[in-house]
């Protein structure tokens, strides 16, 4: 007899409907996998032989066949063990049920038949009811949220003969856990209001943290330009649940655990980073740093000092807000739609420019410097700061605190998801968009034609200055964009 249960298979963060066919014949015992398996899945013919012996099922005088299709996508981790293993009864005549399509089943099992979770469960769960998936069998995994997805049906299991029981209807897993609101503990990032002096550049990153806009920050050793960027993450809204889901999916693709659920992720890699720990990859590619800053801030400290290789790689995910990653075994595509803040010098030892030290670079050294930074990647920075040491006086130390920024930043960014129908900034939507939603006037159409004749624009820096503008005007409540909010984005600029 040949059955055939549905699982669900992963492309990176895509999940797909896989359907495992079992196939058994009278022969000599064993069993074989094909569908263009790894290592792990191989093994789990060990796991599947043990585990049913384990509940008194024998497989003796019988050769087993099982296709993982479709046959020509790669087939990685321990996830296909339960639906291979309910395979291999249905084909036994060991268990007289037909299994509607409908119904999925992922999770891992250990020799005494328990099933187990493993790494990777949460994007198949989000894929599940996409693929058109009913009802779900799966282990229960402490270190994710118990998710309550309308219209897919989880079933938190702990063993096979709990599946094999409920299939048949004679009862249901015992373990039903309680769905909770993911919990978050209180922000630990610098306070705004912590911050000496900075007016100007605080203003400019709200704009930035409104419309997500990306920031170069260009000034002296020790004029702030790191806590600035490290109490950015505080003047951010939380996450929306789809959010954090799909930021806790990616940390568990990498291998790690992401416990601040409600807050935006700030990565903040050292410039020895390798090329393949910031953008993705590996044999098998896995999320890098710009994915795991998704929904959140990547900050990269001295970006001059990064190799320029590494960095002309940010381009490609800076338009697109996605990462595709091709290799031999596998092409797989992460998303990675994140704000970048980056700080540098303005020379090798700093101090260009600067009227309390002396610069000891030639003005050769100071432009291969900025050179580091290619003319393409710098294009794409929004907002452009030269920041400058503050004198630490009391006067200063006065100042908002970053929940009334977030609050007037969550405000813009309402008025743009209303504007657009979706959670989209106006750093990301389409130009043909942007201009229908928010046309200039003939004087504005002027303006920023005349400043880029005398500044040599580009499309892109006019196009960056009307994104801003439009971020500034959301910030003053404006349903159009305002004269005023041009002259403001052109000096961000």
């Amino acid at each position: 007899m040949c059955a055939k249960v549905t699982s669900i298979g992963l492309k990176g963060m895509e999940g797909y409907r896989l359907n495992v066919e079992v196939k058994t014949f009278v022969g000599n015992d064993s069993i074989r996998i094909v569908g263009l398996p790894d290592a792990a899945v191989k093994e789990s013919k060990e796991r599947i032989s043990a585990a049913l012996r384990s509940l008194g099922y024998t497989i003796n005088g019988q050769k087993i066949i099982i296709n993982l299709s479709p046959s020509e996508q790669k087939k990685s981790g321990p996830m296909f063990d339960l639906p291979m293993a309910i395979g291999v009864l249905i084909s036994l005549d060991e268990l007289n049920i037909s299994i509607p399509e409908n119904y999925g089943f992922i999770g891992a099992l250990s020799l005494d038949g328990a099933i187990v979770p493993v790494e990777g469960m949460l994007p198949a769960i989000l894929s599940a009811k996409r693929i058109g998936l009913k009802r779900l069998y799966m282990p229960y995994d402490e270190r994710q949220p118990v998710l309550n997805i309308e219209g897919l049906e989880i079933i938190y299991t702990s063993s096979l003969r709990e599946v094999i029981e409920n299939l048949e209807g004679r009862g249901r897993p015992h373990f039903s856990p309680k769905t909770e609101e993911i919990s978050s503990p209180k922000s630990s990032y610098i306070d705004f209001q912590q911050i000496i002096g900075h007016t100007d550049t605080k203003r400019a990153l709200e704009v930035a943290a409104a419309g997500e806009h990306h920031v170069l920050m260009t000034g002296p050793p020790g004029c702030g330009k790191s806590m600035l960027a490290e109490s950015f993450p505080s003047i951010l809204p939380p996450l929306s649940k789809e959010a954090r889901l799909e930021i806790i999916a990616l940390h568990q693709l990498s291998g790690t655990s992401y416990l601040n659920a409600n807050i935006p992720p700030f990565r903040n890699p050292h410039h020895s980073a390798s090329g393949i720990s910031i953008i993705g990859g590996g044999t098998y590619p896995k999320p890098g740093e710009i994915s795991l800053a998704h929904r959140g801030v990547l900050f990269l400290d001295e970006i001059a000092e990064f190799p320029k290789k590494t960095l002309d790689m940010l381009r490609q995910p800076f338009e697109s807000g996605k990462i595709t990653i091709s290799r031999t075994h596998a092409i797989l595509t992460y998303p990675a739609t994140f704000i970048l803040l980056a700080a540098m010098n303005p020379c090798p030892c700093g101090y260009v420019g600067s009227n309390t030290h002396y610069c000891t670079c030639t003005p050769r050294q100071a432009q291969n410097y900025r050179n580091k930074i290619s003319g393409p990647l710098r294009d794409r920075f929004d907002i452009r700061l030269t920041i400058k040491p503050v004198a630490l006086d009391r006067d200063t130390l006065k100042g908002e605190e970053s929940s009334i920024i977030q609050s007037r930043v969550e405000a813009a960014r309402s008025r743009q998801y209303e504007r657009y129908g979706q959670e989209l900034c106006n750093s990301r939507v389409s130009y043909d968009i942007l201009q229908k939603t928010s046309p200039l006037t003939q004087e504005q159409h002027k303006i920023i034609h005349h400043l880029a004749a005398k500044k040599n624009w580009s499309n892109r820096t006019q196009i960056k200055i009307i994104r801003l503008a439009r971020t500034i005007s959301d910030l003053e409540g404006k349903t159009s964009i305002t004269n005023q909010s041009i002259w403001e984005a052109v000096n961000l600029r």
